[in-house]
């Protein structure tokens, strides 16, 4: 039964950290799904692209989408081109289907073999579809059958630019998607533009193109001054090209406007940390002067905020991880401080959840370069783990003398905190040693947490105790020697006087009933004799 049970009690604990890696890695329990969704999947040479591809495998799945963006880009940039421009001849005609086709069968797997085998939310649950979508059976709408009424006419694969959401999928930074815009917009107007110039007929007058040169570079740079509105144009005569111009006149102004805009909520945001920095720090420069704060004070205030910036890239953690969930921000401190807080001996042996507990109410704050971090007879209400950089414990005469240099990973303050034997006042003074970046916990988080963990409670009680008897070795063997030298009779002399005042009253009790028993032998005598001679007379 026993081995049963303990067979039991390890099988529960494989199955509780499959559980837990599953929760902290999502994507090493997403190959099960994969497989099931397989099961479902009717065609067997998808089955097999589906078993050989895994969502594990990121690199994989991002080569493909990047592949699929290039079968995107070439209908969206080159369709407009081969309708306007006649770069589209007889002689090049297969070579211009024989891409559109490969294009088109990359439509087709990744709408038949990627697409269903995406996960997405729905309602709070992580959904596999495998089912396909309208917008995804419009992309290939065969509009190339009207080829054989109409010829061969690019403007039939416009439906291949509905995948358009893959683009935004892809392409997330705004600076990006601004710059895209601008550019197919350029785009599309020099196309536009050797059209009505083809239409009106190529060199007819100034305003349209003369046939001159690459017919797509000279219309794109007619394009650009156009939209951008540099000038220098020739001015515009017939009615068609009136229309024309005010259009591009007014496209261009929109599109600069938003682009404009764009970039100036691009730079704010990128520069909003530096711009939450500086304010910070003029309104502390400011409180100071007002107060007429010395010099000396304000000029390491203004130290602190150099290093505190350069060195975390923000002023206070807390107020960032406040934003995040319970579990996130416990995965964060584990991942940054769990390596550092293990390796304390102080800590070693206690349960691993608290640990994990004690992670999320530590605070880091930095020490500058001669900075008391506690000093001797204060009241100790926090302990301090070295993050980087280094601390001296020092004192002495003149209180300049380094007893021991503590580095990263080592603790301080814990007899103050633990308040082990009822001293909770510091010991000694501890100042930072250059820049030093330090885990302070305070007492009362401390409290609460252990409230749950009696054993880790204990433990740390103990390890306590024992450093502080060692702490306190040196001492009596200093005062040993004196009571040596001084003779053991006066001790003896002070015994206390009521306990002699007992010893001579119980003496004379003893000899109290010593003499009423005599007595008492003499009576019983006296009358035994007295009965005898009654008998005898």
């Amino acid at each position: 039964v026993n081995e049963r049970l303990q067979e039991l009690v390890r099988m529960f604990k494989e199955r509780t950290e499959k559980a837990k890696e599953k929760l902290i890695d999502p994507d090493s329990s997403d190959e099960d799904s994969i497989i099931s969704c397989d099961v479902t999947t009717p065609l067997s040479i998808i089955s097999l692209f589906n078993s050989l591809i895994s969502s594990s495998a990121d690199l994989m799945y991002v080569l493909w989408m990047f592949l699929v963006s290039l079968a995107w880009n070439w209908n969206v940039w080159f369709i407009p081109v081969r309708w306007a421009f006649p770069y589209q001849t007889p002689d090049n005609i297969y070579y211009w289907l024989l891409t559109d086709y490969l294009c088109d069968l990359i439509y087709i797997l990744d709408i038949t073999v990627f697409q269903p085998r995406l996960q997405f939310i729905r309602g709070g649950d992580i959904v596999v579809s495998v089912t396909l979508e309208a917008f995804t059976v419009i992309d290939l709408v065969p509009l190339e059958l009207f080829y054989f009424k109409t010829g061969i006419n690019p403007l039939l694969r416009l439906p291949r630019l509905l995948k358009v959401r893959l683009y935004y999928c892809i392409f997330k930074p705004l600076v990006i998607r601004t710059t895209t815009y601008l550019l197919y917009c350029l785009h599309c107007n020099a196309c536009l533009y050797y059209w009505g110039s083809a239409l009106k007929g190529l060199g007819s007058t100034k305003w349209v193109y003369n046939g001159e040169g690459n017919s797509y570079i000279r219309c794109y740079y007619f394009a650009v001054k156009t939209l951008i509105t540099i000038g220098g144009l020739p001015d515009p005569t017939t009615l068609f090209e009136i229309v024309f111009q005010l259009i591009n006149y007014f496209v261009g102004v929109f599109a600069f406007s938003i682009m404009i805009g764009q970039m100036r909520d691009v730079v704010g945001a990128a520069t909003a940390g530096q711009t939450y920095y500086r304010t910070c720090m003029d309104n502390t420069i400011k409180y100071m002067s007002s107060y007429r704060i010395p010099k000396d004070v304000q000029n390491r205030v203004k130290t602190w905020y150099n290093y505190t910036w350069q060195s975390q890239g923000m002023l206070d953690e807390q107020e960032l991880l406040t934003q995040l969930p319970d579990k996130m921000r416990l995965d964060i401190a584990i991942d940054v401080n769990y390596s550092i807080v293990s390796k304390v001996p102080l800590f070693q042996g206690c349960d691993r959840q608290m640990i994990f507990d004690m992670l999320k109410s530590l605070r880091s704050v930095v020490y500058l370069p001669g900075d008391y971090v506690c000093k001797k007879g204060e009241v100790g209400r926090e302990m301090y783990i070295i993050k980087a950089g280094e601390v001296q414990v020092v004192g002495g005469p003149d209180g300049k003398t380094v007893f021991v240099t503590l580095r990263a990973g080592s603790v301080f303050g814990e007899i103050s905190l633990l308040a082990v034997g009822g001293g909770n006042r510091r010991t000694a003074n501890v100042i930072a040693h250059g820049f030093a970046n330090l885990f302070i916990l305070d007492k009362k988080d401390l409290n609460e947490i252990l409230v749950h963990y009696p054993e880790s409670k204990k433990l740390l009680r103990k390890k306590a105790r024992k450093m502080l008897t060692k702490g306190k070795k040196p001492e009596p063997k200093e005062e040993a020697k004196e009571p040596r030298q001084v003779p053991a009779a006066p001790v003896r002399q002070e015994t206390p006087r009521l306990l002699r005042a007992a010893l001579e009253m119980t003496e004379k009790s003893s000899r109290l009933k010593g003499a009423l028993a005599k007595v008492k032998e003499k009576t019983n005598k006296s009358s035994i004799s007295l009965q005898v001679n009654v008998h005898k007379t």
